[in-house]
């Protein structure tokens, strides 16, 4: 039942119509449905007032049950026969007012939900926008001609801005608009030629006029220009040219979050794609962009004074807890990583609502909030508005508009609405203060006793009593000149305004974390730290990555203190800093059958055609993955061979994608090798020393060998054919390519094929049948050492069957033992004299007797002298498992096999850690001597050496 206030408008406006319209009859059928709608919208009711055509149209004709509308066919229907441009006005004015009738009955009754709503306003806008434009266009080229390009008729493309941009307009908006074209130059149309600037420029100021004059019947959208380049003193329309000039050199960061909605309203054009080539990379940035928050505190707080100077008490829009900052919220995520996550490159705060909750860059319960608070706003909204067409976000006095509001948000009256609404906005701020919220006091002052420190130039005695609660005076002595000599040079580094202010901001937080850390020795984690701050100096994203994340701080400073590497790696690749925001998977390494998926899903962000994309990615994901690794394994979440599998599965899955993407790029360009389809490439990776025994390193290179099975010489079957083998080694020639190219984010992995038969004299990829004789009767003893620690990496199942076949073949060969322990023994010890970095004081863990590379020898000799008889031991190409199997087949007492099997992991784990250090694989301390011992008598044992 309607409130009284309402029942009386409702009565008003009824007996209005009745008096207009006394010869419909049919009226009274729907009295009630249409004093409801009266009592709740003036803009309603004057419209039906206006022309009984729209309530006929809505009850009569059935249209109000309508949830859809192709407004884009109706409009070009409605503007056939549409001659003049007053004609023109009339049309889109009555098209305007008969629709949005029909939206706001809807909402009204609440027959349709608010995001529904939204939408069709701003499809609806779409085909008004868009219909006025194609007509002027085609009246204009019938004056001057079709301004021409190098993709033909040139447009005039239309970016919608804020709520249009995103879909998601308002009943009443203004609508924010800008113009740009492809190409400057001239139409000649034989009689005056007319350059393409003044074309545009006229055809711009006609439809601005179609849309924005108010006449008679009303206006269709008031149109705000002031979002161009150089606002309202800049030109109405730009050429692309001077729209990327303006973007790179001018654009301001004001600009790139209005450009996160920009939507071109009419992109079906062979020009489209190189306007979002320029667009794209001014609004978002390849790594994660923390200076965007600043920028968006400050705007927020221009916003803030705005209101508190107009006095805007109960804007739903501007206010506290308002609309505006669930856009700031959602808009500045995506600014900060869109250019990481392509899903949030979205217009839609509601379709960006639902990536930041797949990426799980907000938690669930936080998404679910803002989204409820934004529809609960935007409701609110859409009935202030729709009260009488007036843009408006502000609470109504009057206590009509207020029972109105009540009624529509199903409220039992107004104060309990405003209980609602109070609610949901204090959800908002307190979001929005955490993600964008005022700088923490309290914490600030934590890191002002060390401000002097950085900031003065002080002498030593003065930073001496500075630090003198911090380190001890010897630890004081050490430190100081490697913390002058850092402030110095970053004193005389060009970093810019920018770049200088979030510098000094992040030093006294920095230092004050690091000095506070127990660390064994502050003077080295201070110099890992100061290497990575030196090589981000000049990129102030990452700057201010670590001041607005002391979270990312304190983990990057833990990794310092934990290895050189890690430090090292991060400073040469600063891009890996964005890894730090998540703790939890920071040191969680992704599961060991994780990681082909983990790429594939890496490069389904890539565009396909985009080649050096794809190597920078596959690069960014072998770097962050390596990362998480080593985080785990410093922190004792990985013990050594859980390492060793997950940097070998890393590779794995790289070298597995890297093959896919250069078959795919030779398939394109030579066509498919004889015998071969896109699933059976006939071509195998066979992967030896470290990646074959599973025991990859650090800083491993990748031992691999090429092999394929292509049944004859026939030409591809492409348009530049080549014979059929030839495309296999220029296709092995491609996966070096992509493996050695250096790009931003270095080479993806040095890679040795001096193990592929014949070494560096044979060719870069082999027959199957040309391994299988070279294993068989050309290889050397070494050689065949070296098939015990291989397996296939990449291959199909036959090809991999037939493979397999030939690396157990060849080892069971019978062999002459004394022969092949005097082989052994003589690669060794060339070995040891060529490679050994030791010395009386210093123990090479992996060349020096009794070392790694002793322990290897001795089950590569096992294998090669038993595996005949015992041809379990070809199961696995990784040592401790043939140990383990050497034990079990009773070729080796089980004491020996715990002995070296514990000899190699501990050797291995050090040299891990060694190699997180940053250090040579040398010990100096004595302690594995013991071991060292061991390992030496069990090799003298096997060799017969006395």
């Amino acid at each position: 039942m309607l409130h009284p206030t309402l029942a009386q408008s409702a009565h008003k406006y009824w007996q209005q119509l009745q008096d207009k319209y006394s010869e419909h009859h049919w009226l009274a059928e729907y009295q009630d449905e249409i004093k409801q709608v009266c009592a709740l919208s003036d803009f309603v009711a004057d419209s039906l007032l206006r022309d009984i055509h729209i309530v006929q149209d809505l009850l009569v004709n059935g249209l109000v049950q309508q949830s859809e509308i192709d407004y884009t066919a109706m409009l070009q229907k409605r503007l056939t026969g549409v001659e003049s441009e007053p004609q023109l006005l009339q049309a889109l004015r009555y098209f305007r007012r008969h629709y949005m009738v029909h939206i706001a009955w809807r909402d009204l009754l609440n027959l349709q939900d608010i995001s529904h709503s939204i939408k069709q306003v701003s499809i609806l806008a779409d085909a008004l926008i868009v219909g006025a434009y194609n007509w002027l266009y085609a009246k204009q080229t019938a004056i001057y001609g079709v301004p021409q390009g190098e993709f033909g008729a040139q447009p005039m493309f239309i970016m919608g801005m804020g709520k249009l941009g995103g879909g998601e307009l308002n009943f009443s908006s203004d609508i924010d608009l800008i113009f740009m074209y492809p190409e400057v130059g001239e139409i000649d149309n034989g009689r005056k030629t007319i350059e393409h600037q003044q074309f545009f420029i006229r055809l711009a100021q006609k439809l601005i006029n179609a849309l924005n004059q108010s006449t008679v019947d009303g206006q269709v959208f008031r149109v705000d220009m002031r979002l161009r380049p150089y606002g309202e003193s800049g030109a109405l329309v730009s050429h692309f040219a001077a729209l990327e000039d303006y973007y790179q050199d001018q654009g301001r960061d004001w600009e790139r979050y209005a450009m996160v909605k920009g939507r071109v309203l009419n992109p079906d054009n062979a020009y489209y794609k190189e306007l979002q080539q320029i667009l794209k990379p001014f609004v978002y940035r390849r790594y994660i962009d923390f200076g965007a928050i600043e920028s968006l505190r400050k705007m927020k707080g221009l916003i803030s004074q705005e209101v508190r100077r107009r006095g805007l008490v109960g804007n739903i829009k501007l206010g506290q807890g308002g609309i505006r900052e669930i856009e700031f919220i959602v808009q500045s995520l995506q600014l900060i990583r869109g250019g990481r996550i392509a899903d949030l490159q979205q217009q839609s705060l509601l379709i960006t609502l639902d990536v930041l909750l797949q990426q799980q860059i907000l938690p669930g319960e936080d998404v679910a909030q803002l989204r409820d608070c934004y529809l609960y706003l935007r409701k609110v909204e859409q009935c202030l508005q729709q009260f009488d067409d007036a843009q408006t976000q502000q609470l109504p006095d009057s206590e009509l508009n207020q029972q109105r509001l009540a009624f529509v948000m199903g409220c039992e009256n107004y104060a309990a609405f405003e209980q609602v609404l109070q609610h949901k906005m204090q959800q908002v701020t307190q979001q929005f203060r955490l993600l964008i919220g005022q700088e923490n006091e309290t914490q600030q002052q934590q890191w002002q006793e060390l401000d002097d420190l950085w900031l003065l130039t002080l002498e030593q005695d003065e930073a001496r009593e500075v630090l003198s609660e911090f380190v001890e005076a010897q630890d004081f002595n050490q430190f100081w000149p490697h913390f002058a000599d850092f402030r110095q040079d970053m004193q005389t580094r060009p970093i810019g305004k920018r770049g200088r202010e979030s510098l000094d901001k992040l030093m006294p937080i920095a230092l004050h974390i690091a000095l506070h850390w127990q660390a064994p020795s502050h003077t080295e984690l201070l110099l890992r730290l100061f290497d990575v701050l030196k090589s981000i100096s000049r990129r102030t994203a990452y700057l201010e990555l670590l001041v607005e994340n002391p979270g990312a701080l304190t983990q990057l400073i833990r990794l310092c203190d934990a290895s050189g590497w890690i430090a090292q790696q991060i400073a040469r690749f600063p891009l890996l800093l964005d890894e730090l925001l998540n703790p939890q998977s920071l040191y969680q390494p992704t599961p060991l059958d994780g990681y082909d998926a983990e790429l594939r899903q890496y490069l389904l962000r890539v565009s396909p055609d985009d080649l050096e994309l794809q190597m920078e990615v596959l690069r960014q994901f072998k770097l962050s993955q390596q990362l998480k690794i080593a985080a785990a394994d410093v922190t004792g979440v990985l013990p050594v061979m859980k390492v060793s599998d997950h940097l070998t599965y890393l590779a794995e899955a790289i070298i597995k994608q890297t093959v896919s993407l250069a078959w795919e790029q030779m398939v394109q360009k030579h066509g498919l090798p004889q015998g071969a389809s896109m699933q059976q490439r006939n071509f195998a990776v066979l992967g030896y020393g470290k990646l074959g025994g599973i025991e990859l390193g650090y800083g491993s290179d990748l031992d691999l060998v090429f092999v394929h099975n292509c049944p004859g010489n026939e030409p591809t079957d492409g348009q530049k054919s080549i014979e059929s083998r030839q495309f296999y080694i220029r296709l092995a020639q491609r996966i070096m390519h992509l493996f050695a190219t250096k790009t931003a984010s270095g080479e993806l992995y040095e890679v040795d094929l001096r193990l592929r038969p014949s070494g560096n004299a044979g060719m870069l990829v082999c027959h199957i049948d040309g391994f299988k004789q070279y294993q068989r009767q050309e290889a050397w003893t070494w050689e065949h050492q070296a098939l015990v620690r291989s397996r296939i990496i990449v291959a199909e199942p036959e090809l991999a069957k037939q493979l397999q076949h030939i690396r157990c073949d060849v080892l069971s060969q019978p062999r002459d033992k004394t022969q092949l322990a005097q082989q052994v023994m003589d690669m060794r010890e060339k070995m040891r004299n060529h490679l050994s970095k030791g010395n009386s004081e210093q123990f090479d863990l992996k060349q020096d007797s009794g070392g790694i590379a002793d322990i290897e020898f001795i089950v590569q000799f096992m294998v090669l002298a038993h595996s005949a008889t015992y041809p379990q031991l070809l199961n696995w190409p990784d040592n401790v498992r043939i140990l383990s199997e050497l034990v079990n087949q009773g070729l080796m007492d089980k004491e020996t096999g715990e002995i070296l099997t514990e000899a190699y992991l501990t050797y291995r784990n050090l040299g891990h850690h060694l190699a997180l250090r940053n250090a040579p694989v040398l010990d100096n301390s004595g302690e594995y001597e013991s071991i060292r011992q061991q390992v030496i008598a069990i090799w003298q044992a096997c060799f017969n050496v006395s």
